[in-house]
């Protein structure tokens, strides 16, 4: 799997999320960008450290990853990424909650938007070498700050809207790096097909359709009889993500 367990900076301040080893939090200030702050660092702080923002209506977070493969595989710790904040969600939710991915990058619960994930690598990698990093950052809305009624934008929704009032930011960092673990575990273990299948799982259900992702990431689907493929590009795809609204900074409603 695209990373190591080097851990090289440490932020001992105001840190209210307890991870797991190797991980290392680095807490911003409620008008932070974890995202940003992540690529800036990366190089200094090496893989494990995971960069988090103090706010009450996000989960804003964003790990360093030291990748071994090269860029057009790498890439597949997307999918990693989207499955561990979907296994986090499933693990805190109330039974019967739906939890779905819209391929590659956004995160559903009960059918409403929440968030999603998205990737970085230096901008002068190439394709066929290692990147010196990837950031993979995810957002997940926990309260709405609109000032509309619950219900009233019903493609999206908040975490305290679909039964997780109890839940707040640092404990659903929390659990997404516990699985993340698991999921990177898995990935050196046992290869990227398990991560591939799980990820699959949680896309909108299609029976006439067989769906796979390449080992540069894409997602290839054929009808049932093969007569029909289509493939969706990852790198492509990753460079705008899906449900974040350009203007705000935050998911989209």
């Amino acid at each position: 799997m695209p990373t190591k367990a080097r851990v090289s900076l440490r932020n001992a301040s105001a840190i209210d999320v307890t991870l797991p080893p190797p991980f290392t939090g680095v807490r911003l200030r409620e008008l932070g960008d974890a995202f940003a702050h992540a690529q800036t660092i990366a190089s200094a702080a090496g893989a494990g450290t995971l960069v988090h923002v103090g706010r009450f209506d996000l989960a804003e977070f964003a790990v360093v990853l030291e990748p071994e493969e090269p860029l057009r595989a790498a890439r597949r710790a997307i999918y990693a990424g989207m499955l561990a904040l979907a296994n986090a969600l499933a693990a805190l939710a109330a039974p019967e909650t739906a939890i779905g991915i819209e391929w590659p990058d956004a995160l559903y619960v009960n059918y409403g938007l929440v968030g999603g994930g998205r990737l970085a690598w230096p901008a002068a990698a190439r394709e066929d070498d290692p990147p010196a990093w990837l950031v993979f950052g995810g957002m997940i809305r926990l309260a709405s700050t609109s000032g509309l009624e619950p219900g009233a934008t019903p493609s999206s929704t908040a975490l305290h809207e679909e039964g997780f009032a109890d839940i707040g930011a640092a404990r659903l960092i929390e659990s997404f790096a516990r699985h993340f673990l698991v999921a990177i575990d898995a990935w050196q273990e046992s290869g990227f097909g398990m991560i591939a299948g799980d990820y699959l799982a949680r896309l909108p259900s299609a029976r006439e359709l067989r769906r796979e992702i390449d080992e540069n990431g894409d997602l290839v689907t054929r009808t049932t009889g093969g007569h029909g493929i289509e493939r969706r590009q990852l790198g492509p795809a990753l460079a705008v993500p899906s449900w974040l609204d350009p203007i705000t900074r935050v998911p989209r409603l």
